[in-house]
């Protein structure tokens, strides 16, 4: 099923259930209030869900038109978001352009951070930038949102607390994150409000594309109205969105509600090489610092600037036959 969360005064939205092919929704709140009230009791409320999922397919029970503008990212806030690294491509490239090995603990060991997740942006909110000289960068990527994972649980176990999948637009201020990386301490002022998409959804509504907790199909960045990025998140991926979720509770119990991310989507070259921009033939980049890094590894300097005011990113992933699953995150770049 799809569900979205719209906006409707309150911090926290409103509940509804969206069409598969994301024209029709019926509010959901007589069942749950929203989606966080949703998952704290999911193994009750989910089948209720479902059964108006399949009236909202039927178009048997009275809908209204869905308007992705209108939505707040599925959770408007949550109690944790924790952002992985499956994509170790990306992470290679970031050390080689400064020359600097990969530990072998990387992996099999994933990198991970605690991000903010008091206030998300929605997916068509701008991106404030009170100062350029900050480096702001989109970063696109997979999220998944879990029910109670108790402490402890192996991967195959994580697999089946996912609930819902989603995309995020994972904002970073490139130029902050060497002085606090720096302190040994980790990242706080250089990781904004993120982004997800308008519509999450559970994942047995991807059908083939999820295997092994991982989507086989492109994500799609677009960078001022250009193709930026077309890697697929299904290749190239050292570990899965389970792996990472059993990661982040290998000393604690997680919460209904609980955000995990994939890490920006990074793709090899079909050589192993760090690959080439979507107007050369490649597969593109999922963020700026890659392009900026390749660049700097061949060239010696970057040449491609972070974004600016004025400047738009929109994510977005498509199935087989072409249609939009989540919805599109678009976003401007605006003084903040």
């Amino acid at each position: 099923m799809k569900l979205a969360t719209l906006k409707d005064g309150t911090r926290d939205g409103k509940l509804v259930v969206v069409s598969k092919d994301l024209t029709r929704y019926c509010a959901a709140d007589n069942i749950a209030p929203t989606l966080q009230a949703a998952l704290d009791n999911w193994e009750e409320i989910a089948p209720k869900l479902e059964a108006l999922y399949t009236d909202v397919q039927h178009e048997a029970v009275p809908c209204e038109r869905f308007h992705e503008r209108e939505a707040h990212s599925p959770l408007p806030r949550a109690y944790q978001w924790a952002d992985g690294s499956a994509y170790i491509n990306h992470v290679e490239l970031v050390r080689k352009a400064r020359g600097a090995e990969v530990p072998e603990s990387f992996y099999h060991d994933p990198l991970m951070y605690q991000g903010g997740s008091d206030n998300f942006l929605a997916p068509r909110e701008d991106i404030p930038l009170k100062d350029t000289k900050w480096g702001c960068d989109m970063e696109g990527e997979i999220a998944v949102i879990t029910d109670d994972v108790p402490m402890g649980v192996t991967s195959d176990q994580a697999a089946d607390h996912i609930m819902l999948v989603m995309l995020v637009n994972d904002v970073s201020l490139r130029g902050l994150i060497p002085g606090e990386l720096a302190k040994g301490f980790g990242f706080f002022q250089s990781k904004p409000a993120s982004a997800f998409s308008p519509v999450a959804v559970t994942p047995d509504e991807l059908g083939d594309a999820w295997k092994g907790s991982v989507i086989h199909l492109p994500l799609m960045v677009d960078y001022n109205g250009e193709a930026f990025g077309r890697a697929n998140a299904g290749v190239d991926a050292t570990f899965s969105l389970a792996d990472l979720v059993a990661h982040a509770a290998k000393t604690r119990d997680l919460g209904a509600g609980t955000i995990i991310g994939s890490g920006t989507v990074s793709n090899q070259g079909p050589d192993g090489d760090p690959g080439k921009p979507v107007a050369e033939g490649g597969l593109g980049y999922s963020c700026i610092a890659e392009i900026r890094m390749i660049e700097t590894i061949a060239d010696g300097e970057a040449k491609t600037r972070f974004m600016v005011p004025g400047d738009t990113v929109r994510v977005e992933m498509k199935d087989e036959d072409g249609h939009s699953i989540f919805g599109a995150i678009e976003q401007k770049v605006v003084e903040g």
